[in-house]
């Protein structure tokens, strides 16, 4: 493994980090702003006052609850978000996020400048597809697993907003580790593998996950996945306790057999008030 590399997610027409500090942030979505908690902006903000259309009110504890405040011109269905050829609904939901993760926008970038035309791409824990229609966009075979029938029903409603309902999309509600495991018994390969596995959570049936320990296991069988033709495997955490070096060493580990290189580091958002950058997760990547 190289050098740790910081992956920048800059603004677009749709979204960027307006202002950041005091905890907080301030963002904007389409025609709307909000503002939510966030511990790694330890500064304080380029500005003291701050208008939005809703505000996050998070918890005292750990585990991200909270309420959203609000006003009375944001739809409670969603809007939509668009970034280049995916247009997608963004919407305030109560775990604090917005139905999307801006700050991977890079790695959909670095991974739609791998792929070809019909290759087989496996996204787990895909959420609202988001990820998966920017790689449908370039021609790749994407097979989308979440645990959440309500995330799996809109990535199909997000494809077929960006239309592309006619993409060969395989949408499926399932645990992903253990859709992983049928996978490798099934002897099935992919040209890449991306996956976005949560600190914690629940499979379909009530599995239950925790990275730490689920982790080494999966990217064991994401291997499996993989061949000498293979791409790429991209693992993003938002587990602030962990560190990119100890993921990084799990994935080359894991594919050191393949060849390629590892690439490890942070993913952050640049500020628009300043250009200073907000860390939002680490990652670990390997490609031939």
């Amino acid at each position: 493994m190289g050098p740790l590399l910081t992956l920048i997610a800059e603004p677009w027409q749709d979204y960027g980090l307006v202002d950041s500090g005091h905890g907080r942030k301030l963002e904007r979505y389409g025609r709307f702003r909000f503002i939510r908690p966030e511990p790694q902006a330890m500064w304080a903000p380029a500005s003291d006052s701050w208008e939005a259309d809703g505000d996050f009110i998070g918890a005292s504890d750990e585990d991200g609850g909270g309420r959203w405040h609000l006003s009375r011109d944001v739809p409670r269905g969603g809007w939509h978000v668009r970034w280049n050829e995916v247009l997608f609904t963004a919407q305030n939901t109560p775990f604090r996020h917005l139905a999307f993760f801006p700050d991977m926008a890079p790695q959909w970038e670095w991974m739609r400048g791998k792929v070809a035309e019909g290759d087989q791409v496996l996204n787990l824990f895909g959420y609202t597809g988001v990820g998966t229609l920017a790689l449908a966009a370039k021609g790749a075979a994407m097979t989308h697993v979440d645990a959440s029938k309500k995330s799996v029903d809109a990535g199909k409603a997000n494809a077929f907003l960006s239309d592309m309902s006619d993409r060969p999309i395989r949408w499926m509600v399932d645990d992903a580790a253990k859709f992983a495991a049928r996978e490798v018994r099934r002897e099935k390969r992919y040209d890449g593998i991306f996956l976005d596995p949560p600190k914690f959570g629940r499979g379909p049936d009530g599995e239950v996950w925790k990275l730490e320990e689920g982790l080494p296991g999966l990217i064991a069988d994401c291997r499996r996945l993989l061949d000498k033709d293979s791409k790429f495997l991209v693992l993003t955490v938002y587990a602030v306790r962990m560190s990119a070096l100890a993921i990084g060493e799990v994935v080359r580990q894991a594919l050191s057999d393949l060849g390629g290189t590892v690439e490890v580091g942070e993913m952050a958002v640049r500020e628009e008030a300043r250009g200073l950058l907000l860390p939002t997760a680490i990652f670990a990547r390997w490609t031939r």
